[in-house]
């Protein structure tokens, strides 16, 4: 499983990050449905890890199986991995989704840019440029108008904790991402990473706890009539499956803080997916958090184009 550092092509990392963020912003709208239908939001992200997880088992073993090796002493990173990135981020997020407004839970999550950046700087010792902060900035100022955050605010303490907590946990996917990126394959690292996820997702959700009996059911979704089944296997598929290898990928061609601030374009696009497939209602104030967002992703990847530089050592005492 392990593979030589590959050539670098920036607008290559760009194009995955992005089309994965269009992967993920589906998954809202696809799976809320099923929620409507009787899912709890835990056996729906059960449910999307372990049907992603047999769906790359499957077709992986069958087409790349050299990918899906792995010597012992790499099983830890990619325990961590599947662990924080696939089970601990989004059972994390439904308990801040739960406990807070759907726009604030969102917005503790995707804090996790400026984490990325932080860690960055100050334990990697890198500087980052000024052009760089901003855009993050900026993003961040773009992510709270489209998630209205201030819409029914209301404290809870542990669902702040849940949405913080959502937050490292997503920063530290792009973090093991980028590391486990040069040393494996990024299909089989998400392959893994989904199996031992899923499992984790599990135990929290037990399959004889579900309601299997809803599967066959039938709901709206836009103009068309579908079973729940159907939607459950997108959502393992497209927003899951190909979401998380497109993701993954990314981070050989981009650094972390970058690929992290353009995943904030996955916001954009499940409020899009949302008005235009659910009905919900898009405002004038969210289209233009949207322009500010993307526009601060642009000015984070105008910066990165220039050279890093290192940090000046801390002064000693």
């Amino acid at each position: 499983m392990t593979t030589l550092a590959p050539p670098r092509h920036r607008a290559r990392g760009t194009a995955f990050i992005l089309l994965a963020s269009v992967a993920f912003g589906s998954s809202g709208p696809l799976a809320k449905p099923a929620m409507q239908a009787g899912f709890s939001p835990m056996q729906v992200a059960a449910l999307r890890a372990g049907l992603a997880a047999v769906v790359l088992l499957a077709v992986v073993g069958a087409a790349m199986p050299g990918v899906l090796r792995v010597r012992r002493e790499q099983w830890p990173l990619l325990v961590v991995y599947g662990l924080t990135g696939v089970a601990a981020v989004q059972a994390l997020f439904f308990v801040a989704v739960s406990r807070l407004p759907v726009g604030v839970a969102m917005l503790l999550e995707y804090t996790s840019p400026v984490l990325v950046a932080l860690w960055v700087r100050f334990v990697r010792g890198r500087r980052l440029s000024a052009l760089s902060w901003t855009g993050t900035a900026l993003a961040l100022a773009g992510l709270t108008m489209v998630a209205q955050v201030w819409t029914g605010l209301r404290l809870d303490l542990l669902g702040l904790v849940a949405g913080i907590g959502a937050a490292v946990c997503s920063a530290g996917y792009y973090l093991l991402g980028e590391k486990g990126a040069d040393e494996h394959h990024p299909i089989g690292m998400v392959t893994w990473g989904m199996v031992v996820g899923a499992a984790g997702l599990l135990v929290v959700a037990p399959p004889w706890e579900m309601p299997v009996g809803l599967l066959d059911a039938t709901v709206p979704f836009g103009p068309w009539q579908s079973p729940v089944w159907v939607l459950l296997v997108a959502v393992a598929v497209l927003s899951t499956a190909l979401a998380y290898s497109l993701s993954l990928s990314s981070l050989r061609h981009l650094p972390s803080q970058v690929a992290s601030v353009l995943a904030l374009t996955e916001p954009v696009v499940a409020t899009l997916i949302a008005w235009l497939m659910l009905g919900e209602i898009l405002t004038v104030l969210q289209i233009a958090g949207m322009v500010v967002l993307l526009s601060g992703a642009a000015l984070v990847q105008l910066a990165s184009r220039g050279p890093v530089t290192p940090a000046e050592p801390l002064p000693t005492e």
